[in-house]
């Protein structure tokens, strides 16, 4: 009588060496779910990436020994020219000295001041037009009024005189008398600018004379 085959058992080490496969299967696959990166620490090409950094925007490392650079195009900074500056010469002017003209002063009236002037002019070899530019002078300073006063500076008469006593070396009379006053201001006036129309010159240019 033949005795039955032996039933065989697995033994306890094959079955805890199974257990440890599947932990050990399983585990490799949550790692790797978890941590995708957890393979391949032992990589001597792997590298974590680092945190940015915006101070070094220029380059970018890569796992492995390479290095990769970033660069701008390259591009000259000039300094902005400072303009020349511009002298522009002023034209040259030539100062324009008065002509002494005045407007013609016709015939006065007989034995009015003017009058007394012409006469006076002629005796002093001017002309006509050096009357013309008397009766302008003294048309502008007291419109030959005998009596024409200046209360703010003292001039007096016909020339106007300052003060009007000056007039004094012509005549006693010089505050009333027109011959007296013109007298006295034709002799002021050549002595001062040569003629009649050397005083008016240097009114039109100054205001006074």
């Amino acid at each position: 009588m033949k005795r039955p085959a032996p039933v065989r058992r697995r033994s306890r080490s094959h079955a805890a060496l199974f257990a440890f496969a599947f932990a050990a299967s399983a585990a490799f696959i949550l790692v790797n779910v978890v941590d995708p990166y957890s393979g391949a620490t032992a990589s001597p090409y792997f590298r974590v990436p680092q945190a940015y950094d915006p101070a070094d925007v220029q380059a970018l490392d890569v796992a492995g020994e390479y290095e990769v650079t970033i660069q701008r195009d390259g591009y000259d900074v000039m300094a902005k020219p400072e303009p020349e500056p511009v002298i522009i010469e002023p034209a040259a002017v030539e100062e324009e000295e008065s002509s002494g003209w005045a407007p013609p002063a016709g015939n006065p009236d007989p034995g009015t001041a003017q009058a007394i002037a012409l006469d006076m002019v002629h005796a002093r070899g001017w002309g006509d037009g050096e009357f013309s530019c008397l009766v302008a002078l003294w048309d502008r300073e007291s419109g030959w009024n005998v009596y024409a006063s200046n209360s703010s500076s003292g001039a007096y008469g016909i020339p106007q005189a300052l003060p009007g006593s000056k007039m004094g070396s012509a005549g006693g009379d010089w505050e009333t008398n027109p011959a007296t006053q013109i007298a006295w201001g034709l002799g002021y006036i050549g002595d001062r600018y040569g003629s009649p129309c050397g005083a008016w010159a240097h009114s039109e240019d100054a205001g006074w004379y």
